[in-house]
């Protein structure tokens, strides 16, 4: 497989953290979700590197080593759409395999809507978007978000250690094994007077001013030309509408990975190479 390196990228303004396996031009980069971080595609980036591909795989905005914004901005999802297009420029000037895991996957399928002519093929991993949350009134959402945003900037109680950490990890995920969630958590903390914290900004923690506009989102599936590839976990964040997206995408392919939830890329990296890479070689030409 080759080495693996890290090294920062400015994109939009902003520094960006990323890493690169294999020795091969990089071809696919890998889009993380919501809180999660680049290292956590480290298997399923080894396998892909093994199977001959150059792989690379980022920070988004406020997650783990890249920056947060400054003060005064928030995360929208047309920000980490602009940040992608100027990374790609850097990471991968020739056509590439865009995959992208949850929030990352709306942010794939979003850049793929717009800029397809940079892509071979786009995967979306749990990556149908979210479905429309309460509060559903924008006056309602509005004063959640004013009053939870001051509350985000305020200095947080430090996470006591790797195996508190670890704990919290595990709400979500019980199944997570020890040598995988040991280097979860070494990734994704940094070292702060009386323990630790997550390198994410706190800020992703509050309620969005704007809801997620699932009719926008259909229609920018459907303007996705590249072959699309959606990738579900049989035990993942599925949707009621999920058939209504997935039939705006024209030409597209869809997988159920069995025995898996929302996170395939941790507990299953070797089976979704495996959907991955033959979907690569089948329609990425």
């Amino acid at each position: 497989m080759g080495v693996v390196q890290e090294h920062d990228i400015v994109a939009n303004g902003l520094r960006h953290h990323v890493i690169v396996w294999g020795d091969a031009p990089v071809d696919v980069v890998l889009c993380h979700g919501f809180l999660d971080m680049a290292w956590s595609f480290d298997a399923l980036a080894r396998a892909l590197a093994g199977a001959g591909h150059g792989v690379a795989a980022f920070d988004w905005r406020g997650h783990g080593q890249s920056q947060w914004i400054g003060d005064g901005g928030y995360y929208h999802f047309p920000d980490y759409v602009l940040d992608l297009d100027q990374l790609l420029r850097q990471i991968a000037p020739d056509p590439i395999h865009l995959v992208g895991h949850s929030m990352g996957g709306v942010v794939s399928a979003m850049f793929a809507a717009s800029r397809g002519e940079r892509l071979k093929t786009v995967s979306l991993v749990e990556g149908l978007g979210p479905p429309e949350r309460w509060p559903f009134d924008p006056a309602a959402r509005l004063r959640t978000w004013l009053d939870g945003a001051p509350k985000a900037r305020k200095p947080r109680r430090p996470i006591e250690g790797e195996a508190d950490a670890l704990r919290r990890l595990r709400v979500q995920n019980p199944d997570l094994p020890d040598d995988l969630g040991r280097f979860l958590v070494s990734k994704s903390t940094r070292v702060i007077e009386g323990g630790i914290q997550w390198s994410f900004d706190p800020l992703h923690k509050t309620f969005s001013p704007r809801r997620f506009d699932v009719e926008v989102f259909e229609k920018l599936l459907a303007a996705i030309s590249v072959p699309t590839l959606v990738v579900a976990g049989e035990r993942g964040f599925r949707l009621e509408d999920e058939q209504t997206r997935l039939s705006k995408i024209r030409d597209r392919r869809f997988v159920e990975i069995g025995g898996v939830g929302h996170m395939i890329h941790w507990f299953e990296p070797e089976r979704l190479c495996a959907e991955l890479t033959t979907f690569f070689d089948e329609r990425g030409a």
